[in-house]
């Protein structure tokens, strides 16, 4: 098990405790806290041992001593994705809104950009995804397509800095968003796509409104707009605000559109309330303290990684680490076949 891969702006590393299941319901995606796909999770912790054992043998369980509410729980690895939650680095909204939240209502922070700051939060997370080795395994990037999201996805996991060639396109162009940054290469990361499903918490607030697609192409040329059917934004109203309800309902269609990728270890670059709204629709089997560490708010260019686990057959992809053994074919009864049978 992989530790010290979360990453909180400001704070030590720490070591995390036991991995933690956390889940919805049974014909939901489900998911534990962890910092690598590990296949035991430990669902809650209780004061008394989460296993009985039954008085026939000492290391003997009944069926009814496997509680699947309590306890350690077991996965095909096969059927687990490793997902790492970025929020973006903080916004120029982020700054007047902590001042007065009426600033959110301003058509001045239209799709907002990051500030010098956030760009330091940026180089920081940067830092920590390489260090940790994290950078080497995550397999595809996605990010919510407002310029707050793209500047931190890129900034974060995009290549070194930009060298002017024919045959490459850059991942941003210099000075993106009134940036002030140099461009940033696409070679050498994951791809790129931007999805829609993640978007911030929608309407009312200009600054969660995006541009046209067309804008942010020439702006990243390197990042997949191609999942995004409408090139206006069509999904942000001025009148009406989406319910709590609906932003997690949002959520977990993004969650369940994950199994339909092949990719195993992914990065998602979002947004705050999009977050805390959709995570707060699980855990509440765990133990307290671990749901609060969950569904608590990020804070900007904040990391957690997480697995979920496809408990409902949603994902088609067969394991590619299991072997089916018996090669050369030979006898194998088991002894505990024989110990049945008698």
């Amino acid at each position: 098990m992989s530790i010290g891969i979360n990453y909180i702006p400001g704070l030590t590393r720490r070591q995390p405790n036991s991995p933690s299941f956390l889940s919805s319901s049974s014909s939901s995606p489900c998911y534990f806290f962890s910092a690598t796909s590990i296949t035991i999770p430990v669902r809650s912790q209780s004061t008394s041992s989460p296993l009985r054992c039954s008085p026939r043998h000492p290391l003997s369980l009944s069926r009814s001593d496997m509680d699947t509410t309590a306890g350690p729980s077991l996965f095909p690895m096969h059927r687990c994705k490793t997902l790492h939650l970025v929020r973006h680095a903080q916004g120029i909204h982020n700054v007047e809104g902590d001042k007065n939240y009426k600033a959110y209502m301003s058509p001045e922070y239209f799709d907002a950009h990051i500030t010098p700051l956030g760009w330091q939060q940026v180089d920081n997370l940067r830092k920590h995804v390489h260090e940790c080795g994290l950078a080497k395994r995550i397999d595809l990037v996605i990010t919510s397509p407002l310029l707050r999201t793209l500047q931190t996805t890129v900034g974060v996991f995009g290549g070194e800095g930009y060298t002017d060639r024919m045959d490459i396109v850059p991942l941003m162009v210099a000075n993106a968003g009134n940036s002030g940054r140099a461009a940033i290469s696409s070679l050498n990361c994951p791809p790129i796509i931007a999805v829609e499903l993640c978007r911030e918490h929608l309407g009312v607030h200009p600054c969660d409104k995006r541009r046209n697609i067309s804008d942010y192409q020439f702006l990243f040329p390197a990042v997949d707009f191609s999942l995004i059917e409408s090139d206006e934004d069509t999904w942000w109203k001025a009148d009406v605000r989406e319910t709590k309800e609906e932003v997690a309902a949002r959520g977990l269609k993004f969650l369940n559109w994950l199994w339909t990728r092949k990719e195993k270890e992914i990065a998602i670059v979002t947004h705050s309330g999009f977050l805390f709204h959709t995570l707060s629709a699980f855990g509440n089997d765990c133990h307290p303290l671990v749901k609060k560490e969950i569904c608590q708010h990020f804070a900007n260019c904040e990391l957690r990684s997480m697995v979920i686990v496809d408990r409902s057959m949603m994902g088609l992809d067969p394991s590619t680490t299991n072997y089916p053994g018996k090669i050369p074919s030979g006898l194998d009864l088991p002894s505990d076949v024989v110990d049945e049978k008698a």
